[in-house]
């Protein structure tokens, strides 16, 4: 088991070297060199591990097994080790994270050529990367935490990577603020995730899943209630599910591979993760549960609804990203969480395609993001067109893609649970999602160039567009791992993950009802795309909205009620009564006692004469008040 050492620690080698090379002037004879060094070996320090837990899939025989490097530290009943655990449902997300995560390392060599924090930037990457393994790894729920906390922590770096940039948003004028924006966000969801801790321990004395799980007959139904609700809020940040939603789309401040990698395919799903981790806890709790599907499908439909009127290539495809973790949530809250898993295997394909190829385009464009100012880009960038497409449907859920499988085993699951109503708001979604999607394509590749002639658009080098064709490939044929009972009786997905999460039984549906929800995801999907297309390819450029279009496009006003009543309240109480207090009370306080001992000093170092005749004077005092003193006792 010490490969799974090796593939957790070797991105923080590649960390530590880019670090490194980060603040050497000169790496060979040109600063090409030092990007093909950097660039290169950073993406081996990913791919390596990627290689590792191929090689550990291809003979997983489907027991669990736990790796032990030390004990990080004991403290009473409380003792953490650095111990890592490989079952079915780490293993596939460990694949995913760093296959995923290699290519886009690959794509970034490419894309962010010449930046001047080449290094750091792939130091960044690579520490994202150690912090994500540790997360999905750890066999406890606190090195998990410090994984999770890490990944925060990456975010912010990479977000705010162009720190001197200006930026569009609420409250919001450079990429640091959207940085600041993630980072407190998270911590709102943090600090629940902290109690939740806190609760599991006052009721067993560990916080190693195994213990957790084996003793979750100790939890009464109170404290499950609360230690699940907490957990899911913990999520609701790190996976932006309403009301912690509102910092992933202003996260598109930062490079455009850090949005394929975190907002795509690791930091946002380390939520569902979780949640699937504590599977059988999260059972015990049908509040908890309902809350969860409800949350999830709401989510799905407002971020929808919002992706519909965006302009910003990269605002529609973070308002998509929201909308597709709704739906996993959706999953989880009616049981399936085999299907969450599912979607979030899909989404990584399809989502990260989508994000580099509108990276690529962004960088043909020379940094133009709005739709509205490209059009007819298929003809000067082939590859990137015909990968962006493939993802495109996927997203949508067309017939036959990766999308289309995973998206329609989590409504059968919904359908299957009863809750036609959570099915009917998801299918309406669906038809959103295929909507928006290609309003997105045909306004950025279709009809009439609508970019300024002077930019020369042309295809990106073969190192980004390689992982293009990739992750296309795969959002075309990814939905074979789990298709549906009336395709394949045995799906290999829900097999494959039946070891490491829980089974909700639920009846089974017909195959004939099965045959009918497939049809009518079709339908829905097609007819979104249809109609989509017949609007779009006729519309030379968009008006300013107006109405409901225009509420759409502010998101609602969401972000500016959270800054009115949040924001801003909070900076009220701050000037109006807490700087009076830290001026006035704290500081004069700490000022008095500086000005005290100034003063004494000042009084004593009236004694210091120098004069050695006053010295023996006191000491000659001195002894006579002693010998009195001792005299008189």
């Amino acid at each position: 088991m010490n490969v799974i050492f090796i593939s957790v620690f070797l991105p923080l080698v590649g960390f530590l070297l880019s670090s490194l090379f980060s603040l050497t002037k000169f790496i060979g004879h040109h600063e090409s060199g030092k990007e093909k060094i950097v660039g290169f070996l950073s993406t081996l320090m990913i791919a390596i591990p990627f290689g590792i837990f191929a090689t550990l899939f291809a003979s997983f025989s489907g027991e669990a097994q736990t790796a032990t490097l030390y004990e990080w530290f004991a403290a009473g009943a409380m003792s953490i080790k650095i111990s890592y655990q490989l079952d079915s449902l780490s293993l596939l997300m460990a694949m995913i994270v760093t296959g995923v995560g290699s290519l886009i390392h690959l794509y970034s060599i490419g894309y962010m050529h010449g930046d001047e924090g080449f290094a750091r930037f792939f130091a960044y990457l690579n520490l994202f990367i150690f912090a994500m393994l540790n997360l999905i790894l750890a066999d406890n729920m606190v090195l998990m935490f410090l994984g999770w906390e890490g990944v925060g922590l990456c975010s912010y770096l990479l977000i705010g990577f162009w720190y001197d940039r200006k930026f569009d948003g609420v409250g919001i004028e450079t990429t640091t603020d959207a940085a600041n924006k993630a980072f407190i966000m998270n911590r709102i969801g943090d600090f629940a995730m902290l109690v939740a801790m806190f609760l599991i321990f006052q009721k067993i004395s560990a916080l190693d899943y195994n213990a957790i799980l084996s003793q979750k007959e100790a939890f009464d139904s109170t404290h499950i209630f609360w230690i699940t609700l907490l957990i899911f809020i913990g999520c609701t940040g790190k996976s932006a599910q309403i009301p912690l939603y509102t910092w992933l789309p202003d996260a598109m401040a930062g490079p455009t591979p850090v949005s394929a990698l975190i907002h795509a395919a690791t930091m946002v799903t380390s939520g569902i993760y979780l949640t699937a981790r504590l599977s059988p806890l999260f059972v015990m709790s049908p509040d908890t549960m309902n809350l969860i599907a409800v949350v999830g499908i709401t989510t799905a439909f407002i971020a929808a609804t919002i992706g519909l009127a965006q302009n910003d290539i990269k605002k529609v495809l973070a308002y998509s990203t929201v909308s597709q973790l709704g739906y996993m949530f959706l999953a989880l809250g009616v049981g399936a969480f085999g299907s969450a898993i599912f979607h979030v295997t899909t989404h990584a394909f399809f989502k990260a395609c989508l994000f580099l190829g509108s990276g690529s385009v962004i960088h043909a464009l020379h940094e133009e993001q709005d739709i509205r100012k490209m059009g007819g880009l298929a003809k000067v960038m082939p590859q990137t067109n015909a990968t962006f497409l493939v993802a495109s449907l996927a997203l949508a859920g067309f017939p036959l893609t990766a999308g289309f499988f995973s998206k329609d085993d989590v409504l059968a699951k919904t359908f299957e649970s009863g809750n036609y109503l959570l099915w009917g708001v998801g299918l309406v979604t669906a038809f959103i999602t295929a909507f928006y999607t290609m309003r997105l394509y045909t306004l950025t590749f279709l009809g009439e160039a609508r970019y300024n002639t002077d930019k020369h658009p042309h295809e990106s080098p073969a190192l980004m567009t390689a992982p293009l064709w990739i992750l296309g490939v795969l959002s075309l044929i990814g939905g074979a791992i789990g298709l549906p009972a009336v395709i394949q009786e045995q799906n290999w997905i829900q097999s494959f993950l039946s070891s490491s999460v829980a089974s909700v039984q639920a009846h089974h549906l017909e195959h004939s009802t099965e045959w009918i929800l497939l049809g009518v995801s079709s339908v829905v999907a097609i007819l979104g795309l249809a109609v989509a297309f017949n609007i779009y390819s006729k519309t030379k450029v968009e008006g300013e909205p107006k109405g409901v279009a225009k509420m759409l496009y502010h998101k609602y006003y969401i972000d500016e009620l959270y800054d009115a009543l949040i924001t801003k309240s909070f900076q009220y109480i701050a000037t109006r009564w807490l700087a009076p207090i830290d001026n006035r009370v704290l500081d004069g306080l700490v000022n008095g006692v500086g000005s005290s001992i100034v003063g004494l000093g000042s009084a004593l170092k009236r004694w210091q004469t120098g004069v050695a005749q006053n010295y023996a004077l006191v000491i000659t005092i001195g002894l006579i008040l002693l010998v009195g003193y001792i005299s008189l006792s």
